[in-house]
């Protein structure tokens, strides 16, 4: 066994690897909040706006490729279960290959790329300039950041998440320090800020890298006849296939809640709009807890324990529910005055306000959601979350097409919050079931 696996899995264990991913998740808007506030010192709104857009497409093309950190965690963590530090540093050199080449892809690719991105999200012709200078030099990081999403992948496995903070804080800091320098010092304007996030992205590779170095010690992450085994590119493929279908599922009753909250007026689509960062909020808090049950489960998956694979997914879904209802709290206290912050319009915060118990009960109903999706990828049963996020997805439609007409705006949250519920017992209902299957 692994270090890993001999270790019982404790509550120190958990907050171990789920802390430093929620304090990684926390650094993420402070680097929104510093490009959007860099480009505004240069008094114009043309830059603002095309920043946002910018970033904006690039972080939709990414996203597209996010099932590698996933993927990753699940096939790494079986693997170092299984005390099979050659496969694990595999799986890395194969991670690491796909996510080279999708950003050369996206590089060799990025003129229709942005074409077909304006045709849907058509900008002012100033702002549309400005925003294809920003993607121009920001795309030839993709490489970097696709790749960084099998290295953070590769880390939680490993259960090394003080290294996806590292990361995460190199790239943000950098990325920070150099916005100042290059706009504000050089006057570099908007490329400025598309030059200091693609050198960040380089050089987190390259500490990501750093910090996986032990897996280079060995000759097997260049075993390329084991990396490009088609009977186990097969099974990545499918297990990514599938959690790329379960998120484009879950990202399309998102766009349908804004969409369906756009027909009650501007008033009720800033509130919801506002809301919904109070779900953020929670996102990145249970994520750290769903991280470790990734890391856990999966290696417990891996060596035939299915003792300390219950014990894993009960201790991280604990803290999980601890911090869900934390949050609950918080927001019951402090909501207001959150919305005070995020708006001055008198309106919209006293419409925010009529919708926030919802934001009350979601880190609560949503938390078996969270958890057990975490503990299905470890387990890389990746099937089974495609298959119940239909279901999920479906039932939710039912819901919306039947609360909304009677409840309008209360009637779309209701379905909102309940397709959570609707995720969670569909995948709870399947739990037993992989529990049994472990040893």
């Amino acid at each position: 066994m692994t270090e890993a696996t001999a270790r019982p899995v404790t509550h120190a264990r958990v907050l171990g690897v789920a802390l430093p991913i929620v304090l990684s998740n926390a650094t993420v808007p402070i680097l929104g909040i510093v490009d959007t506030g860099v480009v505004g010192q240069l008094g114009e709104a043309a830059p603002i706006g095309a920043v946002g857009i910018g970033a904006v497409i690039l972080t939709a093309i990414y996203w597209i490729f996010g099932f590698l950190r996933m993927g990753t965690t699940g096939f790494a963590s079986q693997a170092l279960g299984r005390n099979d530090g050659p496969e694990a540093a595999v799986i890395l050199s194969r991670a690491l290959g796909i996510g080279l080449m999708a950003g050369v892809s996206i590089i060799a690719l990025q003129i229709p790329l942005f074409w077909l991105a304006f045709i849907v999200s058509p900008a002012s012709t100033e702002v549309e300039a400005l925003a294809r200078d920003y993607m121009a030099v920001r795309v030839f990081s993709a490489p970097a950041l696709i790749s960084i999403y099998a290295i953070t992948g590769w880390l939680i496995a490993a259960e090394r998440t003080r290294g996806v903070l590292a990361v995460q804080v190199a790239i943000n800091g950098l990325n920070i320090g150099l916005d100042l320098w290059f706009v504000l010092g050089l006057g570099w304007g908007v490329t400025g800020v598309a030059w200091a996030t693609f050198i960040a992205e380089w050089s987190g590779l390259a500490l990501g890298l750093w910090l996986c170095r032990d897996a280079f010690a060995t000759a097997a992450w260049r075993d390329w006849t084991r990396v490009a085994d088609p009977a186990r590119l097969k099974r990545f493929a499918q297990v990514n296939g599938d959690i790329l279908l379960r998120s484009l599922l879950l990202q399309a009753i998102f766009v349908s809640f804004l969409f369906t909250g756009s027909r009650f007026g501007d008033v009720p689509l800033a509130a919801n709009q506002i809301l919904l960062q109070f779900l953020q909020i929670t996102a990145y808090a249970m994520d750290g807890f769903a991280f470790a049950a990734e890391a856990i489960v999966g290696a417990a998956l891996g060596a035939g324990r299915r003792d300390l694979f219950r014990r894993g997914a009960m201790v991280a879904s604990l803290w999980g529910g601890v911090s869900g209802i934390v949050l609950a709290v918080l927001f019951a206290v402090a909501g207001g005055l959150i919305i005070d912050i995020m708006t001055t319009a008198d309106p919209v915060r006293a419409e925010a306000r009529i919708y926030l118990p919802y934001m009350v009960a979601a880190p609560v109903l949503g938390c078996a959601a969270w958890m057990l999706d975490g503990i299905f990828i470890g387990a890389t049963r990746t099937g089974d979350m495609r298959n119940m996020m239909v279901i999920s997805a479906a039932l939710y439609a039912v819901a919306a097409v039947a609360l909304v007409p009677a409840f309008g705006n209360h009637g779309l949250w209701m379905a909102f919050l309940l397709s959570f519920v609707f995720r969670g017992a569909t995948l709870g209902w399947k739990y037993p079931g992989l529990e049994r299957s472990v040893g």
